[in-house]
């Protein structure tokens, strides 16, 4: 899909954090405090990325605001690449299947597998178990 594709088919801040590589306000995410159970899909192209299970409330500092997961659905759901940007170094967490910016990855006391994906609501979607 070229870029005129995606920003038909995004809205505006879903084009700038999924394909744009931006960031959400913290606390202002729809799914932030979201406690159904299913599964968070990427917002770009509904490939499953993370478990409700997986979900959990950070108390990291620095990370909160943003929906937070310790683990993806499976292995190879999402590609970890260096990111260099704003001065610092971190992990950047894209969707494997279409590339998009989905938000970093942190190793973390606060999360049960001790890392810490954390996440832009805008750049999922949830999908019910329901």
């Amino acid at each position: 899909m070229n870029d005129a594709d995606w920003k038909k088919r995004l809205t505006a801040a879903q084009y700038n954090v999924l394909r744009l590589k931006g960031t959400e306000a913290p606390f202002s995410g729809e799914l932030l405090d979201k406690t159904d159970d299913g599964t968070y899909v990427c917002g770009a192209c509904g490939q499953a990325l993370f478990k409700s299970d997986d979900k959990y409330e950070s108390t990291e500092p620095g990370l909160i605001g943003w929906p937070s997961f310790s683990d993806v659905i499976k292995k190879g759901a999402v590609k970890v690449v260096e990111d260099r940007s704003q001065g610092m170094t971190r992990q950047e967490v894209l969707c494997a299947k279409c590339g998009s910016h989905l938000g970093h990855v942190f190793d973390a006391n606060d999360s049960p597998s001790g890392t810490h994906y954390c996440i832009n609501s805008v750049a999922l979607d949830f999908k019910s178990k329901k």
